[in-house]
């Protein structure tokens, strides 16, 4: 089965592949998915000839991978800064196999400073890696050569611009929705001769049902070829709101609606060039609720990921899929007229252009316009959009950002990607880390001070304080872990974080047995029982052993005797528990 679900078609038994370099070794052709060719010619490059044939062969082998011409254009124009540099040296090399160590560690240096700059290295490396001249020496350490890792300067939106951003597309999205639902309405009753024949309304609706079927209002063409708006006094003008847009969206108005879903799902500005119109159903035991089942297209996650499908319920205004409800509304009679027009056509985001009959085609890999409507939203329409509204530059990278570190979870990526790509390097993720930070920070504190030892070290014992089993205690009544009926009621082993315990050299051979017997307990228990009941203890009296010195510490082990021993044995069985 294909990604869309229809059954796969084999070629014909006589079907053979056209290898993309041409003949001449220097013309390549990429194929992208949809199937439109676009033709490189290596002539164009500089260089002398053998050089170029060299790097068509690299650049054929490796356009099999490509799906898009996006990808070869890509490394066309990086090819292009590669011969430049070598044509320009003192003394070029004829071939890629004259290539010196000398010369890619300048054309390296070159490059290795800026973002943009390590792209480009990375990609010229993968081309001159697959030539076999390349494989081995000097040449090929240098190749391999690690390219550090460019930091990211792209980022979220802070709030205030998000609001801004999203305001502004609210604003020109919904004023369209309103302006094609009122038309919509006007034309529904005209079909259903709801109007007086003859009245204001019926015409307008008589030229609704044209605008409808043809994607224009009637117009007059003038003997040199311009046109002219008919009726334009009974619609009111003859812009685009008041003549075409009465039932289609413009291209400005398509680009708020896709702002919008970015900002909702996440989702890439190429997605919206080939998302095909959602299925709908009702969803179980509801009348009311419906979810959608939309398709996304990724090409970048690879060959048999590319499709996923969403389930987006609309169940109110506030639900997420309410704007899928709106989306379908708005773009209706656009994806009827193309239906009509392009029998298979089947796509959500459609536009009415204002070029009709003019629209220039020159990316490939975004689907044909269907004259008078245009599909997707490309990057000149992200940017334009951004610059008629005073934002600057392409709304989409940064708020399908914003969008992921909101939910704080992968969305049609994978999780190394959220978090190396999306997270880390993202500024408002790290200031709203902060407090995050210092709490564990603190916590970690916390937990650092609580496997220390916690009281006194004395030269010799105080008469004042009691006697306990491993320390003296100063004041019983001010303990930590006070007893319901007052005084102490912490384990003896807690003694020894306690900041009332004073140990002095008379407690030394007890405390270091009590060590050396825990190390032996930790060989025999398992993992859970040792760290819920020892592991702190010990790491207490790793704490007190360093505080009081090796040597020190070495000579009260010689001087443990009986009663040491008999101690820490009901220490360990708990039968000095208080």
């Amino acid at each position: 089965m294909s990604g869309r679900g229809r059954r796969a078609v084999l070629p014909p038994a006589d079907h053979r592949t056209e290898p993309p370099l041409a003949p001449d070794g220097l013309v390549v052709t990429v194929v992208n998915k949809a199937g439109h060719k676009k033709e490189f010619d290596f002539a164009e490059q500089a260089g002398s000839e053998s050089l170029q044939r060299s790097l068509a062969v690299l650049f054929a082998a490796r356009s099999r991978r490509w799906s898009s011409h996006l990808s070869a254009d890509t490394v066309w124009d990086k090819l292009k800064l590669f011969t430049k540099f070598l044509a320009e040296l003192e003394d070029p090399p004829d071939d890629l196999g004259d290539l010196t160590p000398a010369v890619l560690k300048r054309w390296r240096a070159r490059h290795v400073g800026t973002n943009h700059g390590k792209g480009v290295l990375r990609t010229v490396r993968l081309l001159l890696q697959q030539d076999p001249r390349l494989a081995e020496g000097l040449v090929a350490e240098e190749l391999a050569r690690r390219i550090p890792t460019g930091k990211s300067k792209k980022q979220s939106y802070g709030e205030a611009e998000r609001k801004q951003v999203l305001l502004t597309a609210q604003r020109q999205f919904r004023s369209a929705l309103l302006r094609i639902r009122e038309n919509t309405r006007l034309l529904e009753s005209w079909r259903s001769d709801a109007l007086a024949e003859g009245s204001r309304d019926w015409r307008i609706g008589q030229i609704l049902d044209r605008l409808a079927g043809t994607g224009d209002v009637p117009r007059t063409v003038f003997p040199g070829g311009q046109t002219g708006v008919r009726n334009h006094g009974l619609l009111g003008g003859s812009s685009a709101e008041k003549t075409w847009g009465r039932l289609f969206l413009t291209r400005t108005e398509l680009t708020s609606l896709a702002v919008l879903l970015t900002d909702q799902f996440s989702w890439n500005l190429s997605v919206y060039d080939r998302m095909p119109t959602p299925s709908t159903r009702p969803s179980a035991g509801e009348t009311s609720v419906v979810t959608y089942q939309v398709q996304v297209e990724k090409r970048r996650t690879g060959g048999g990921h590319w499709f996923s499908t969403e389930n987006i319920t609309d169940s109110g205004a506030d639900s997420p899929g309410r704007l899928m409800t709106q989306a379908l509304e708005a773009t209706a009679h656009g994806r009827i007229l193309a239906a009509r027009l392009a029998p298979g056509t089947d796509l959500l985001m459609v536009a009415r252009t204002t070029q009709t009959g003019r629209e220039p085609h020159q990316d490939m890999d975004r689907p044909r316009p269907v004259d008078p409507l245009v599909f997707g939203v490309s990057l000149d329409d992200a940017k334009g959009w951004a610059k008629r509204h005073g934002l600057g530059g392409s709304p989409f990278e940064r708020q399908r950002r914003t969008t992921v570190t909101r939910e704080g979870r992968p969305l049609q990526h994978s999780q190394g990607t959220h978090e190396s790509v999306y997270v880390l390097p993202d500024e408002h993720v790290q200031t709203a880390s902060q407090g995050v930070f210092e709490t564990g920070a603190l916590e970690a504190f916390g937990q650092a001070r609580a496997v220390v030892f916690g009281g006194q070290l004395a030269e010799e014992p105080d008469p004042s304080h009691d006697d306990t089993v491993v320390a003296d205690c100063s004041d019983e009544t001010t303990s930590p872990w006070p007893a319901p009926e007052g005084g102490c009621g912490a384990d003896f082993l807690l003694c020894l974080a306690c900041e009332n315990a004073y140990v002095h050299p008379a407690r030394h051979s007890r405390l270091a047995h009590l060590r050396q017997q825990l190390h032996g307990l930790r060989s025999v228990l398992d993992d859970r029982t040792w760290e819920s009941r020892w592991r702190d203890h010990l790491l207490r009296l790793d704490d007190l052993r360093e505080k009081i010195g090796d040597s020190a510490w070495g000579a009260a082990l010689a001087r443990v005797d009986d009663t040491d021993r008999a101690l820490v044995q009901l220490l360990l069985k708990g039968d000095l528990a208080r």
